[in-house]
């Protein structure tokens, strides 16, 4: 994922910061405990599409 894209996109819940996940193809938002999928190299950013974090991925 171009690093020029993750510094502009922002959680579409509560507009924080998101982190790329590459293994997984997802971006992580801590605070909502959400992952959005990137699906060839493009964000889903809706929450009907964002799976929820477990707690060991939350607090590793």
């Amino acid at each position: 994922m171009d690093h020029r894209l993750l510094e502009i996109v922002a959680c579409p819940v509560c507009h924080g910061k998101l982190y790329y996940i590459k293994d997984q193809q997802e971006l992580i938002c801590k605070p909502d405990g959400l992952a959005y999928p990137v699906r060839d190299g493009i964000p889903v950013l809706l929450e009907t599409e964002a799976r929820s974090l477990t707690m060991e991925e939350i607090h590793p």
